[in-house]
């Protein structure tokens, strides 16, 4: 099937899967609204269609830290049992009528103690919700298996307390750790202990890097820090020139590391100039595990489906280049082998077959 001839619901259809999605990035626009008038928080509009312009304009600055600057309004609604229950359960839900069968969400539980709950009750609580989303999901007939990423914001110093959270969450559903917030000044082994107790008790960890800075962010991830996975990791384009791959780039892609790229998000960041010339395209074509992902599906305006539809039109990209960016994803997936393997073999190669 060429790329002209892949049509809306079967994008939608197609079985897909995310590792890069941030929960606190991703809610709906009315359950911002209900929650904020719950919590008597302020919003910039309480229409539910101007507050998600409101996001998308907000985010399309082309600064990564006036992009992070928008989920102040999600994270007021989030600080309490009934807004975390809500926004979990209802994360699981649109992933599953997006088409996807497998996702890793991520946030950092420390945004979410300002009300009365404690770090750990928050990680209990958004496993609540998420569990009976996908209960609610399965019942529905779209079964979706979301597992979680915990992260620690690299410009505070609780990045150890979360990391140990991973630890201590490792059997009831959370199967990751990541860092996250402003990347340019706030280099990956300043959590440096932190890394190396989640390696001592055999916890993986992605990390953001290659977004807002460049090489150095991406080697210090992988070559001190010990990441399996590279969360954006765009600019490791500037380690090749003419199609040769530099050292740092050749590791990358001969290592298989995965690298979580989120066009849509990219662009409002500043880190590509459009999707036509996303380097998720080009680092496909050489060989590099890149996986598609939509990072925050409120403030960028997106969803899967959406993202994959934008490379078909703008990029070039056919059914075949969607199957390898999916199998990318469950190949280095932190969930446990046996699990990955049959989510490629029972579900996604058959439902890409029957696309074809």
């Amino acid at each position: 099937m060429s790329s002209t001839r892949i049509d809306a619901d079967t994008l939608r259809r197609l079985p897909k899967a995310v590792l890069h999605d941030h929960l606190d990035g991703g809610l709906r626009p009315a359950t911002v609204v209900e929650l904020a008038a719950a919590v008597g928080h302020t919003l910039p509009t309480t229409d539910p269609d101007e507050l998600a312009a409101w996001y998308f304009d907000a985010a399309n600055s082309g600064d990564l830290v006036r992009y992070i600057a928008t989920f102040e309004h999600t994270l007021a609604v989030m600080q309490n049992r009934e807004g975390l229950l809500r926004t979990a359960e209802e994360y699981v839900l649109d992933l599953a009528a997006d088409g996807v069968v497998y996702g890793e969400v991520r946030y950092a539980p420390e945004l979410n103690t300002n009300g009365e709950l404690t770090l750990a009750e928050v990680v209990e609580t958004v496993q609540e919700g998420l569990a009976a989303g996908m209960a609610k999901a399965a019942a529905a007939g779209t079964p979706v298996q979301v597992r979680t990423l915990l992260c620690g914001m690299r410009m505070f110093d609780r990045v150890a307390e979360a990391a140990d959270l991973a630890v201590a969450f490792r059997d009831a559903g959370v199967v990751g750790f990541d860092i996250a917030g402003a990347e340019d000044g706030f280099p990956p082994a300043d959590h440096l202990a932190a890394f190396e107790h989640l390696r001592r008790e055999s916890v993986p960890f992605t990390i953001h890097a290659g977004e807002a800075h460049g090489l150095p962010s991406i080697h210090q991830a992988l070559q001190v820090c010990g990441a399996q996975r590279i969360g954006h990791g765009v600019r490791i384009t500037e380690d090749i020139v003419d199609g040769k791959l530099g050292r740092l780039a050749g590791w990358v892609r001969d290592r298989r590391i995965a690298l979580e790229m989120c066009p849509t998000s990219n662009l409002q960041t500043g880190a590509a100039t459009s999707i036509a010339e996303h380097p998720i395209t080009a680092l496909k074509d050489l060989g590099f595990r890149v996986t598609l992902n939509t990072d925050n599906r409120l403030v960028s305006g997106t969803t899967m489906t959406r993202e994959m539809s934008l490379l078909v039109e703008e990029a070039g990209w056919t059914i075949e280049d969607l199957r390898t960016v999916t199998v990318n994803a469950l190949k280095s997936a932190f969930t446990p082998y046996d699990e990955r393997k049959a989510l490629i073999e029972d579900v996604v190669l058959p439902g890409y077959a029957s696309a074809l």
